[in-house]
């Protein structure tokens, strides 16, 4: 078992304690006391060595001591976590920085950052004895859960809006998820899954509300403590929508950092949508509050304009000492191709917003040209076919011949 390692949850709004009994929000704040775990390090530091992660599995349940699953009990036969981290010097020169690397997620089992809360989600439902777990999802979150819902063989519900891309739909489908397409934006959506969860008893999996959800996130964090060393980058950038990621991210290399791993910290780059940015705003205006927006934006993994955990995205960017910036979907279809073409790793608008935000960071003269970045990559570009053919030229049509091949590379100055 690891959930003896846990001290406590902590409303992040008033400081209440809890004890692990608290399934979701904190009981004085309704949907605003959002819940962070709290382990005992000093344990954990006992156990949790690098000899000891030598010999455990290649996947992020080798971080037992710092997640809140009974691993007594069976978990979920896919790999998740342990994603490839590659050193990219040509995209540090696109995007003007000393050096660039890049952490591929979207390698995951269903192609991106979701599975590490997902996988979490399910072995906490079924430790409660649920059979059923719902969310609401723009679409990774979703695509993720009907896979790991599959894996433990456990009815899934997922509410999407309208604008979910067709290949995220069919990896809900393929996987046996009932899909529930709903008529109306994210932040819609997600109020219909709340009601319909309370309703009818599943497990919420939605990381706004779940705590444990974060946990999954936050191992990318340990992750990059175990593998980076001393070689810790400057700057960590990661694209933000409801605010979970960057967080559990941030919770993560603080963790790894106080249990000696880590022999300093990095700074996070926050990165939003410009349509998607109210947790942007509440950075630059220095005010601890969001005012919801109408999210527009392709980048649908981050189209959310009423984020819900923005308080512990807010309290990773300013105790990291970082920056939130934001970027304009030209910059985003932009960082596609410059991270396809120069790092070779395709990556969904959300995924290449992290770049995005790198370049306008070094623009506005927030990340210097002589600093390191780490980019987070979340999500894999074929999840979003559409966004990706818009971010290139078209295929060159033309009938069987050399001479018409020759005109047209002569032509498009190929030759």
């Amino acid at each position: 078992m690891a959930l003896e390692h846990i001290r406590q949850l902590t409303c992040v709004a008033c400081g209440r304690h809890y004890g692990t009994d608290t399934l979701y929000t904190c009981p004085a704040c309704g949907l605003e006391g959002i819940l962070d775990i709290e382990y005992d390090l000093e344990r954990a530091a006992r156990t949790l060595t690098p000899q000891a992660l030598a010999g455990r599995p290649w996947s992020q349940w080798r971080y037992q001591e710092l997640l809140p699953v009974d691993f007594s009990k069976p978990l979920p036969h896919l790999q998740v976590g342990m994603t490839p981290v590659y050193p990219t010097p040509r995209l540090a020169d696109a995007v003007g920085v000393k050096s660039l690397w890049v952490k591929d997620d979207g390698r995951n089992p269903t192609g991106s950052f979701k599975d590490r809360a997902s996988s979490v989600g399910v072995v906490k439902a079924r430790e409660l004895g649920k059979d059923v777990i719902a969310c609401a999802s723009t679409g990774n979150a979703a695509s993720s859960l009907a896979g790991f819902a599959a894996a433990v063989g456990m009815k899934s519900f997922i509410f999407v809006p309208e604008r979910a891309p067709e290949p995220k739909i069919a990896q809900l489908l393929i996987f046996g998820a009932t899909v529930l397409r709903v008529h109306g934006a994210y932040d819609q959506v997600w109020s219909f899954c709340q009601e319909a969860c309370s309703k009818y008893g599943w497990y919420n999996r939605n990381c706004a509300v779940n705590p444990y959800l974060v946990e999954g996130k936050k191992t990318v964090g340990l992750e990059l403590g175990e593998l980076l060393g001393d070689q810790v980058p400057d700057w960590v950038s990661l694209s933000v929508g409801d605010g979970c990621t960057i967080a559990g991210a941030w919770k993560g290399l603080k963790q790894m950092h106080q249990l000696g791993f880590l022999k300093r910290l990095p700074r996070m780059l926050g990165v939003q949508a410009s349509g998607s940015a109210p947790i942007t705003e509440a950075w630059a205006n220095k005010v601890d509050q969001i005012k919801p927006m109408e999210a527009q934006t392709l980048a649908d993994s981050i189209a959310v304009g009423h984020p819900k955990n923005w308080r512990k995205a807010l309290r990773a960017i300013r105790e990291s000492n970082g920056a939130m910036v934001n970027a304009e979907d030209a910059e985003i279809l932009e960082a596609m191709r410059r991270t396809a073409r120069q790092a070779a790793v395709f990556a969904e608008p959300a995924g290449a917003t992290s770049v995005a935000g790198v370049m306008a960071a070094v623009r506005q003269g927030i990340v210097g040209k002589e600093e390191s970045v780490l980019c987070v990559v979340t999500g894999n570009g074929l999840k979003d076919t559409k966004s990706a053919i818009q971010a290139t030229t078209p295929p060159i049509d033309l009938p069987p011949e050399m001479d018409a091949l020759e005109a047209e590379l002569k032509e498009r100055r190929l030759l």
